[in-house]
């Protein structure tokens, strides 16, 4: 693998693997050479806890297109969600 410029966050979620459901901790991001999907290069993305060890972890590899096409939905989503659990909002459920 010729690995780029490997991006990593702290996060704060739940993902589901073999053993069932984990806290997720940490998400990686890179643009490389997959290693299951049939393509060139695509972005990996991978949700881990490294507390947890190997077994702990959700990797997805998508093209380019894809990949962007995920960040729009995501937006879109946070955009909607904001807008319909706003403070204020009848159906907001959340800390005021």
């Amino acid at each position: 693998m010729c690995a780029g410029s490997v991006e990593l966050a702290a996060i704060e979620g739940s993902g589901k693997g073999p053993r069932g459901w984990f806290p997720v901790r940490r998400a990686q991001a890179v643009y490389d050479h997959p290693y299951h999907a049939q393509m060139g290069e695509a972005l990996i993305l991978d949700f881990t806890n490294p507390e947890q060890g190997p077994g702990a972890r959700i990797s997805v590899e998508l093209s380019a297109v894809s990949a962007r096409s995920l960040v729009r939905l995501i937006e879109d989503a946070l955009e909607a969600g904001e807008r319909n659990h706003a403070v204020g909002n009848s159906t907001h459920r959340g800390p005021s």
